[in-house]
């Protein structure tokens, strides 16, 4: 796979704001600070393979270079894989990741799905296929399913949140039977306009669990830190990707202005004891510096001196 053939998925997603004010550093200071007193829960960090995917457009379907996933990750010393829904819908994808996860002693921890929840005339279609790609991943013995709801594209009424909250609530049952938690994945588009998406299911669904995407709320203008404080007694996993001072990706964590310093003290403040997933990605025609297994293994190290983990 060629390195220019990576790009963003959010550039079909669209409408990605960048806030770059109060959560993000100089770049001098976001760097490497110490994670002095941090608590001693380590979560497990797993990699989301957005960054493998993004070369399979329009349905991000990695299957191919599953192997090089695999190897890339147990280089870099991650300790699971978090998968995006297209690779299970193969028939033969628990016997393929089975392998795969034994080879390399690198498990599938979860996967992320999203599907236009709003929409009530694709519930049926999408029941079918979640309760096929749940059942998959508890015979995986993954943890965690990532859920984004749909965009729009506008403000969803009353009636499309009612819609979306009654397909979440089969979805956490589903997701309950098999052994997975379900939480909700955030883009932009849930936490914009005032988080009117978001806050429209919590308050259908207060007690569903969160995975929010802490760099897509950023983008979206929402303080993570302040999120973390908010919603953080109900989190139970977080993507983690890093950007510079104007927005662009970053090619590995560490590099950019996030102020990922401030997050590690707002984590630990929660007591969070969740899992967390390295989520990286590159601008179109990025062409990277280093193999990514090198990516991978840079990203994981900044965790360990930024977060304690």
């Amino acid at each position: 796979m060629k390195a220019n053939r990576f790009f963003s998925r959010r550039s079909f997603l669209g409408k990605s704001t960048l806030c770059l004010g109060g959560v993000l550093l100089p770049l001098r200071f976001a760097q490497q600070l110490p994670a002095e007193g941090l608590a001693p829960f380590k979560p497990k960090i797993s990699a989301h393979i957005w960054v493998y995917a993004s070369a399979f457009p329009p349905n991000w379907d990695a299957t191919p270079v599953l192997e090089r996933v695999f190897s890339d990750l147990h280089a870099a010393g991650l300790d699971g894989v978090e998968l995006m829904e297209a690779v299970l819908r193969h028939d033969d994808a628990v016997e393929h990741l089975s392998r795969l996860a034994k080879q390399y002693n690198l498990p599938v921890t979860g996967a992320s799905y999203s599907a236009a929840m709003w929409d009530a005339g694709k519930h049926a279609e999408i029941l079918a296929d979640v309760t096929l790609v749940v059942k998959r991943l508890g015979q995986l013995n993954a943890k965690t399913l990532g859920i984004s709801v749909g965009d729009a594209g506008r403000p969803k009424t009353e009636s499309e949140l009612d819609a979306q909250a009654q397909l979440l609530r089969k979805i956490q049952t589903i997701c309950g039977d098999s052994g997975v938690v379900a939480n909700l994945h955030n883009h932009t588009y849930e936490v914009g306009n005032g988080m009117h998406d978001l806050k429209g299911t919590l308050a259908r669904i207060p007690d569903f669990k969160l995975g929010p995407d802490l760099n897509w709320l950023i983008r979206a203008g929402v303080d993570p830190i302040w999120f973390i404080k908010t919603y953080g007694h109900q989190m139970v996993y977080m993507h983690l990707r890093d950007q510079y001072q104007d927005g662009t990706w970053t090619e590995y964590l560490g590099q950019g202005a996030t102020d990922f310093p401030g997050i590690a003290k707002a984590i630990k403040d929660i007591d969070f004891k969740g899992r967390a997933a390295i989520e990286l990605a590159f601008p179109q025609n990025f062409v990277p510096k280093y193999p990514l297994a090198k990516d991978w293994k840079r990203s994981r190290g900044y965790l360990t001196t930024v977060f304690g983990w």
